[in-house]
């Protein structure tokens, strides 16, 4: 569908507007209770040998919600600090029943982030482990809760902790049925509300689009922090389907991920693009009864292959638009199958409106680059601050005529709409980067660093790693007189970030380099950056064996860090999750042994990781012989 500014008096090319169809959802907890009435004993939750039913949830969510009783009133914002579990999902249920605000934080959510987001936002108790709660809270009143223990991600003990908010905390508007964080430009994350009703319109597209129904088993398998996991976790409930939590090391491992899916026998998963691309470019296991599989979180750099058995869905989405507002199906079947080419994202999905526009907020020709902005019921609420609302919703431009929105999210992402209406994804227009499939925001990592009194400043950047990956990058700029320690920095920030956002590399510098017009020259750090992604052949320890120095160059590409030594501990060298699978799969490919996430993990250092792939080489050789 096309739309104009005002009557063309020439034949003028079509306009970058797109419309996903009309959307009235259903009620999310409404169509969970329906599932309860219509089937108490099938299967809601089934983790290892542990099921829970329909029935059993809604008895267990009843407990928790007479357990927190009068304390937690509609419209609160309740902190949740749990994994993928019955656990996690039976307190969903329960908040979504009382009325309040469900508030994602992860089950290990660091302590000067927490602290952060409970100081901005009137949260009124955080739900999680004692353990795991920051000091404030673990001082506080507690409530014990009689939530599931069972299962792979499941706390032994979870309490309600009640502490006094700050004084001038944030409440949530009114109507919000979640919130969830995403990165600050001020250092402090940012608190997204969004409504039952947009999140309703989603999902209805969702069990439409992947016919997820009674009998089908959906993955739990995103970061409880990442807001797709909403996606996850009520789309089984409202479809009658069982949800499967993932235990933690399928998140790290392709070939770990694929046979929990088959021996979960999950037939509609999500999942983060830098976690599914690997699995593109090995075999596709022809055993499995996934059906469906979306994709989303970071750009896609290719397309499935011919052997690929699942509709593989390229998903576009912000927070600010309740997870998904762009789609594009692709199939193992098509012409196109396996191309080493981004595929578009694809056109809007029921309930949301595109359009691609210039600076002055005008929807420019299809086939022109501009920024995205998004309308429709998909809209969140908005951010838990009014100002930065007002900045980033606002009005369609005068004279355009868009029927049913009345706010355009400004996404800040460039794109190009194809004469057929889909929509290419080309890169951001701003700073802000994705790092495995998360936003971050350079300046809020910079704000993380300049907590330390020894750090006088901090600029971060994110140079692209010879393989196409983007990694954080910080120098700091020393306090007169200190002389700040790298890795006592890292460690410092871990607590701040999230771990997608903590940089790869720190470099002190006496001063940064500055432009034409005496700012920091962002351009020439990110070149000098890249240009030390480089690694030299004359640098390698001269007394290592072949595997360590296979493992030292492998992960040295991986991180982008020239640097580091067969002494380094892996994860404190920089290694995440994500570039975990990355490297289990180039040992793999060079050695033939398949090394699993947790033993990776476990190794001192890199040296240990290398001694440990050359006994299981032995050990598979003396097995052969």
């Amino acid at each position: 569908m096309t739309q104009s500014l005002t009557a063309p008096t020439t034949t003028a090319a079509p306009l970058s507007i797109a419309h996903g169809a009309a959307a009235v959802g259903t009620g999310v907890l409404t169509r969970f209770e329906e599932w309860v009435s219509r089937t108490p004993q099938a299967p809601a939750v089934i983790d290892g040998t542990h099921t829970w039913t329909y029935q059993d949830l809604d008895t267990a969510a009843t407990r928790v919600a007479a357990a927190l009783g009068d304390r937690v009133r509609p419209g609160d914002l309740v902190g949740v600090c749990l994994d993928r579990s019955a656990a996690l999902v039976v307190t969903a249920v329960a908040l979504a029943r009382m009325g309040a605000v469900y508030l994602p934080l992860g089950p290990r959510p660091g302590q000067r982030r927490t602290d952060a987001v409970t100081e901005d936002l009137n949260v009124v108790c955080l739900i999680g482990a004692p353990e795991v709660l920051p000091p404030r809270h673990r001082a506080a009143d507690q409530v014990p809760l009689a939530l599931p223990g069972e299962g792979t991600n499941a706390a032994a003990t979870v309490v309600a902790a009640f502490a006094a908010p700050g004084p001038d905390a944030r409440r949530a508007p009114a109507g919000t049925f979640y919130a969830v964080l995403t990165s600050g430009s001020t250092g402090r994350p940012k608190a997204v509300a969004v409504a039952e009703p947009s999140l309703a319109a989603l999902l209805d597209w969702y069990r439409a689009e992947t016919g997820l129904a009674r009998g089908d088993r959906q993955s739990l398998l995103i970061g409880v922090a990442f807001d797709p996991h909403l996606l996850e976790l009520w789309a089984g409930l409202t479809s009658g389907a069982a949800l499967v939590p993932a235990p933690d090391d399928v998140r790290w491992d392709p070939a770990v991920l694929t046979d929990w899916w088959r021996d979960a026998a999950v037939t509609v998963s999500v999942g983060a693009t830098p976690m599914i691309e690997p699995l593109l470019d090995r075999p596709w296991p022809q055993d499995l009864t996934l059906r469906h599989l979306i994709v989303g979180g970071d750009r896609m750099r290719r397309r499935p292959g011919s052997d690929v058995t699942a509709t593989v869905h390229n998903a576009y989405g912000p927070a600010e638009a309740s997870v998904v507002t762009t789609t594009y199906a692709m199939r193992g079947t098509e012409r196109l199958a396996g191309e080493q080419s981004p595929p578009p994202i694809g056109r809007p999905v029921p309930g949301v409106t595109v359009v691609v526009t210039s600076d002055d907020g005008r929807p420019v020709a299809r086939g022109e680059d501009g920024e995205l902005r998004i309308g429709g019921t998909c809209l969140a609420i908005g951010y838990l601050d009014p100002e930065l609302t007002a900045r980033r919703f606002t009005a369609p431009p005068e004279g355009l005529d868009l029927p049913g929105v009345d706010r355009l999210y400004r996404t800040g992402d460039r794109v190009r709409m194809t004469a057929e209406g889909q929509l290419e994804f080309l890169g951001r227009l701003d700073d802000q980067v994705k790092i495995s499939g998360v936003r971050v925001e350079p300046a809020e990592v910079e704000a993380a660093f300049e907590q330390d009194p020894a750090v006088h400043s901090a600029v971060v950047t994110a140079p692209r790693t010879p393989d196409g990956h983007t990694r954080l990058v910080a120098y700091v700029r020393p306090a007169t007189g200190a002389a700040p320690d790298t890795d006592a920095l890292v460690a410092a920030v871990r607590a701040w970030l999230p771990e997608q956002a903590v940089p790869s590399a720190v470099r002190i510098v006496d001063a940064y380099p500055l432009d034409a017009n005496g700012k920091v020259d962002r351009a020439e750090l990110t070149r000098r950056a890249a240009a030390d992604d480089t690694p030299g052949a004359d640098d390698l320890p001269g007394d290592a064996t072949l595997t360590e120095l296979l493992v030292l160059r492998a992960v040295r590409d991986l991180l982008g860090r020239p640097g580091t030594a067969l002494t380094d501990n892996f994860t404190d060298a920089g290694g995440t999750s994500l570039v975990a699978a990355r490297l289990l799969t180039a040992i793999e490919q060079e050695t033939g042994v398949r090394l699993r996430a947790p033993e990776l993990l476990r190794q001192p250092d890199l040296r240990a990781v290398a001694v440990l792939v050359d006994k299981r080489r032995a050990g598979a050789r003396q097995t052969g012989a």
